[in-house]
């Protein structure tokens, strides 16, 4: 792609400000500067300022030193009315999340990398308004956090061409690119890990079920559950939303009754976070009244007030994976959907405990373990 015009009064102003950004005091830097020190052509250094695959690591740093060393910053607004690129990422998250707002700095940074900015859009308000600014071309991608299975943003962007990835979601669409964590062998370790603790009375905080993640979690969970002779009756079982508050009014509803549960998959970290509140506020005592287990490891759940044992989602490699697969489509892969699952791994801390329950009803000759309700 030509570059604007350097000769004055050719191209309009911003041409002429697209490449003099040097910080070196006298005559400005320019990219042909950068490509002359660098032994390239100047569309090499186009490619390779914009992060381009076709450029070699080795090429692309040889650039970038040489543009460091020259004080070389290419101008976004010549760029983007040149290349009709702004550069720019929308990031669309539920703040209501808390998961989101942790991993923003994260995103960022992977981004930075690649020569990109981002922007957060609050998936609050006006759904419509956010639509109508992102298929505007305000931003060359967008990265997707929330969205459920049947959600009209992607198979808008898909209509209109604009390139996305979703994290940590699936919707039913084959042609989305998606990054996600294995939901279903997490739910599948968390059963697990109380089985193996002797738990046979088991109940269960699970997320939406309009999102993949939720169900995948879910069905995880049941399966061995299932696998192992154990019931999970409707009465030991709350769905809510991936937030505090499910888990903190949510646990008092599996409480009730004879034959409550010794044990509780919690959907997320912060659904369990919300149940430790409400347990220590009945007096009871976590595990040895009741465990927990919690998916996805954030920072707090290794908090020593919490000390959660947890199911790590593996965010580092997802959301590199994401911006991978993104970036990819900005410099024009069209083929098909791309799936990528990242394993999951147990954290075992210290609310997963034994079963002290099941030996008390022992002593007591009293039952209410494996298929009993």
């Amino acid at each position: 792609m030509r570059e604007p015009s350097q000769r004055r009064g050719s191209g309009g102003p911003s041409a002429g400000r697209a490449e003099r950004t040097g910080r070196r005091g006298t005559a400005s830097v320019t990219s042909h500067d950068v490509a002359r020190s660098a032994g390239v052509s100047q569309a090499t250094v186009s490619r390779a300022l914009r992060s381009d695959p076709s450029i070699s690591a080795k090429t692309r740093e040889k650039v970038l030193e040489a543009a460091r060393v020259l004080g070389y910053v290419p101008n976004e607004l010549g760029r983007s009315l040149s290349t009709r690129a702004t550069r720019r990422i929308a990031l669309v998250a539920d703040l209501d999340n808390p998961l989101w707002p942790m991993l923003v700095g994260q995103i960022h940074d992977e981004l930075a990398e690649r020569g990109y900015s981002l922007t957060l859009l609050a998936e609050r308000g006006d759904p419509v308004g956010m639509e109508t600014q992102l298929l505007s071309g305000w931003a060359d991608g967008v990265i997707i956090t929330s969205a459920n299975l049947h959600a009209r943003l992607p198979k808008e962007l898909a209509q209109r061409r604009v390139p996305f990835v979703l994290v940590n979601r699936t919707i039913d669409d084959p042609s989305a690119d998606a990054a996600v964590a294995d939901n279903a062998a997490g739910g599948r370790a968390a059963a697990q890990l109380l089985l193996e603790a002797g738990h046979t009375r088991l109940g269960a905080l699970f997320g939406p079920t309009d999102t993949s993640t939720g169900q995948d979690r879910e069905r995880g969970f049941r399966e061995a559950l299932a696998e192992a002779g154990v019931s999970l009756p409707k009465s030991r079982v709350v769905y809510g939303p991936f937030d505090f508050t499910h888990g903190r009014e949510s646990l008092p509803a599996l409480l009730r009754g004879r034959y409550r549960p010794t044990a509780v998959f919690c959907a997320n970290d912060i659904i369990a976070i919300g149940a430790i509140n409400t347990a220590h506020e009945l007096g009871l005592r976590v595990p040895e009244d009741i465990a927990l287990v919690g998916f996805d490891d954030l920072d707090q759940a290794s908090w020593p007030v919490f000390n959660l044992t947890t199911i790590k989602a593996p965010f580092d490699a997802m959301l590199g994976s994401a911006v991978s697969m993104l970036v990819e489509r900005l410099s024009g892969y069209r083929g098909k959907g791309r799936l990528q699952v990242h394993p999951i791994m147990p954290v075992l801390r210290g609310t997963h405990g034994p079963d002290d329950a099941a030996h008390e009803d022992a002593a007591r000759g009293d039952s209410g373990h494996g298929a009993r309700p």
